[in-house]
């Protein structure tokens, strides 16, 4: 009697945001990135330098803009930086008044 190999599982990368401290799968968070440009948004999760994530929340950004940034990418944000993460936090990430808990879920 021949046996089928077992199918492994394939394996999720889980990283953790530095705003809350959750972890979450790699792609559901967004990555900033400390290059040889400086601190950046990093759209395609590909670009060279030392990465640190952040959940799609407004409060997750202020955390990590306020401090936690700064540990996780092991340098000082610019005052430049913050303003650049700020902007992309006002113009790409919804407000969290407008995003109801449980919206998604089914009343029972």
């Amino acid at each position: 009697m021949v046996k089928k190999p077992k199918r492994r599982s394939k394996h999720v990368p889980r990283r953790t945001c530095v705003g809350c401290r959750e972890v979450l799968s790699k792609r559901s968070l967004i990555r900033i990135v400390n290059g040889p440009e400086g601190v950046k948004v990093d759209v395609t999760g590909k670009a060279h330098g030392r990465g640190a994530y952040l959940h799609d929340k407004r409060s997750c950004w202020m955390r990590g803009i306020n401090g936690g940034l700064d540990h996780a990418l092991r340098t000082r944000l610019t005052d430049q930086e913050k303003e650049d993460l700020r902007t992309f936090m006002e113009n790409q990430l919804p407000d969290e008044e407008q995003v109801q808990p449980g919206a998604g879920e089914s009343s029972r």
